[in-house]
């Protein structure tokens, strides 16, 4: 055994030096998971989908001066960009039973055409980066917490864990917060003001509680977070796959 005072000694400095060194290189590799890997393909999606809605906005306000008549009858807005890139306006006004002398939007050249469609073919590269971060994020989930994702779904169980930080973090939290994640200004606000407290924060999302009445979805929020509860800290602990049960008794309860 070394002693004690020899950690004072100036010989020993470099060998200490390298140690901690290798130490904290060691830690900040082994720092990077499957929770971080997760909370950054999450954050992907949320840009993409954000840039995504600003380009469809433009784009529809900017071939509306072209074709009107084609922007308004087709509301779906991948399927109306794939649309304009692939097909003239001759031909999409012909599917309307729109004859081109019929349109009232502007006779624009094809160089100003060109530009719309270029913008169009930058937005289905990012439906497909989209697609693709979504598949990725999907394999993630299943990998790192399998009953997380079938019991909130994949989106929302991603974003739980992004508010959490990981899933430890999430693991340790009660029910009662998990199901107010995401909903902190409100809840800030109701201690400050005393306006009225949030029923959910993220969970809002999940499809068991948008098809509840509105008088029963703070009820299911609060059993949804309980059954979260359980699967987190089942895929924290590396047991065994038990999200479908979850899932089943919810459904079972609130209905499918």
């Amino acid at each position: 055994m070394r002693p004690k005072n020899s950690y004072k000694k100036e010989e020993f400095f470099k060998v200490f030096y390298e140690r901690n060194l290798e130490l904290t290189r060691l830690q900040v590799k082994n720092s990077v998971t499957y929770d971080v890997l997760i909370v950054h393909t999450i954050n992907n999606l949320i840009d993409i989908a954000q840039v995504i809605n600003m380009l469809i906005k433009d784009l529809r306000e900017w071939y509306e001066i072209y074709a009107p008549e084609f922007s308004k009858a087709v509301k779906e807005h991948e399927m109306f960009v794939e649309s304009i890139v692939k097909k003239s306006k001759e031909e999409l006004l012909i599917n309307l039973g729109i004859k081109k002398d019929g349109s009232i939007g502007a006779d624009l050249p094809e160089r100003d055409v060109s530009q719309i469609k270029v913008i169009g073919k930058a937005v289905i590269h990012l439906y497909t980066l989209k697609k693709q971060q979504e598949s990725y994020l999907e394999s993630l989930m299943s990998l790192r917490c399998p009953n997380l994702k079938e019991v909130a779904e994949i989106d929302i169980g991603a974003r739980l864990l992004r508010h959490a930080g990981s899933l430890k973090n999430l693991m340790e939290m009660p029910a009662s917060k998990i199901q107010l994640l995401g909903a902190e200004k409100a809840l800030f606000r109701h201690m400050k003001s005393g306006s009225k407290p949030p029923k959910y924060g993220i969970l809002f999302q999940h499809p068991l509680i948008q098809k509840m009445e509105k008088k029963k979805q703070g009820k299911c929020a609060r059993a949804l977070a309980d059954k979260i509860a359980i699967a987190v800290k089942v895929d924290y602990f590396k047991g065994e796959f038990i999200g479908d049960k979850l899932r089943n008794g919810l459904e079972v309860r609130f209905g499918k």
